[in-house]
């Protein structure tokens, strides 16, 4: 099997443009077939400088690899395969070919409609309730008149000539069977007056001679079918399976906008998303892998997915399971990659760090509580800096820690701790201490255990009190206690 990703070089690669390159990539890899990268930049005007580094360098931070196309190596832009090149500014001389001959069979017809009467054309059109699409005025002309006309220099496109009374029908990958009426297609453009193609002549050409066996695209593309397989018929060409993907939604059911969520891979890379988890969640819009399964690495998804599976209803992007996803792949790192990751991070806000033996130990604490990489200096700061808590973080009333009961919390805990041996001085034996101080004063345990942890951490949130005090070792222990009584003295 033969599948491609084929963007528009007009930005930063759109979460729905990955998720259309991963379920393409996804459908070759099962069949150990090709996947194919090419660029579809005939629209000039809104071609971006750099934007096909930017969409490669996302492909690869995904682990969606091209093995023919358009693609990076070593940093630089290349392309590999027989059947380039793969960037359709270099091959206008083969559609303009096969524009003339869809004229030459009398499939595709001159239009010299300027663009102030097609949209004086087009607004009437909507004042009267009609679905715009072209009038056909151009289709009347004699061909002395259409020859005398383009001598003369006078701008003009080339137009699919759309069968009005025939019934267009294919059976979607995903939908099913398709059916549309003649007369509700528009006569396309096909070849513009620059010289350049339109999308629409230009990847029926490109599908037939890269061979592609299934085309993966957005439902946008559903009304432009019976388009395509038109040229295809008409060229001569068996054409590939379609297959069109649901609309990616906001949570109240409008398109993903910028309005409401980020739309480009880029600002997610950004934000600090693993690309397992982001990968993981792409995946899993508008597909129902049919298990309770949730997990899946790149190797899970290519044994795993089908089109037949896929919805066709819009799919909700909710980053809450986005983040939920994020957590459990920074859970499922080892506790060494899971240190070697925030390293740098944490290093960066304590230098010290870059040189503790400890780091890994350190981390190993705060891995399940963290969802990024970037939250790991503000969890880890109590080993680098003497904490500040307040005499209203000391005291919890959720925990029934008032501020009357807590000097005396933090007298017996100072105490308490201070008659464990040093080399006892473990998770198990502080855990067993504190029970039986608790029991002893009629308190509960998180009593105790809200008040340490708020002395040694200085934080709302951190990993628990047992963990710390053993990670922190009893001298420290000891004298955060000491600090946290002298604050409540002031």
């Amino acid at each position: 099997m033969r599948t491609r990703f084929a963007p528009s070089p007009t930005g930063y690669l759109h979460v729905g443009g990955l998720r259309t390159a991963l379920s393409a990539y996804l459908l070759a890899k099962q069949s150990k077939g090709t996947f194919i990268v090419r660029i579809e930049d005939t629209d000039r005007e809104r071609s971006v400088p750099d934007a096909v580094e930017n969409m490669l360098t996302a492909l690869h931070w995904a682990g969606i690899h091209p093995d023919e196309g358009v693609m990076l190596e070593k940093g630089l832009i290349t392309q590999k395969g027989t059947r380039g090149p793969y960037i359709q500014s270099e091959r206008l001389a083969l559609y303009r070919h096969h524009a003339q001959e869809l004229l030459k069979s009398g499939h595709a017809y001159v239009c010299f409609c300027s663009p102030k009467r097609l949209e004086k054309m087009r607004t009437e059109q909507e004042a009267r309730k009609q679905a715009p699409m072209y009038d056909r005025t151009c289709i009347k002309l004699k061909d002395e008149e259409v020859q005398r006309r383009i001598t003369s220099g006078e701008p003009h496109v080339l137009r699919l000539k759309v069968p009005r009374n025939e019934i267009i029908a294919y059976e979607d990958e995903i939908r099913g069977p398709m059916s549309f009426q003649g007369h509700t297609i528009d006569d396309q453009v096909l070849l513009k007056s620059d010289g350049f193609p339109t999308y629409h002549l230009a990847h029926v050409v490109d599908d037939h001679f890269m061979d592609i066996s299934v085309v993966i695209r957005g439902e946008e593309w559903l009304s432009s079918t019976p388009k395509h397989l038109l040229l295809f018929q008409y060229l001569g060409w068996k054409p590939p399976r379609y297959a069109h993907v649901p609309l990616l939604l906001n949570k109240d059911r409008t398109k993903l906008s910028k309005r409401q969520s980020a739309v480009s891979v880029e600002e997610y890379v950004q934000k600090g998303y693993l690309p397992e988890a982001f990968v993981n969640f792409i995946a899993l819009l508008g597909w129902n892998p049919g298990t309770t399964q949730e997990i899946f690495t790149l190797e899970d998804l290519i044994e795993a997915f089908s089109l037949d599976r896929m919805q066709k209803a819009g799919a909700i992007f909710d980053t809450e399971k986005l983040d939920w996803l994020q957590g459990q792949w920074i859970r499922r790192l080892p506790a060494a990659e899971f240190a070697k990751r925030v390293l740098p991070v944490v290093a960066e806000k304590y230098p010290p760090a870059s040189r503790d033996k400890d780091f890994t130990a350190k981390t190993r604490l705060i891995q399940e509580r963290v969802t990024f990489f970037s939250e790991a200096p503000a969890l880890l700061s109590f080993f680098y800096e003497e904490p500040t808590p307040s005499v209203d973080l000391l005291a919890n009333a959720k925990q029934k820690v008032s501020h009357e009961i807590l000097p005396k919390i933090l007298e017996e805990l100072s105490n308490t701790l201070d008659g464990v041996l040093t080399d006892e001085w473990t998770e198990s034996v502080l855990s067993e201490t504190l029970k039986k101080l608790a029991e002893g004063n009629g308190w509960k345990i998180g009593q105790v255990l809200w008040p340490l942890r708020a002395a040694l951490t200085g934080l709302p949130y951190s990993p628990g009190a047992y963990e710390v005090a053993a990670a922190l070792g009893k001298d420290v222990t000891i004298a955060r206690l000491e600090a946290a009584r002298r604050l409540i003295t002031q």
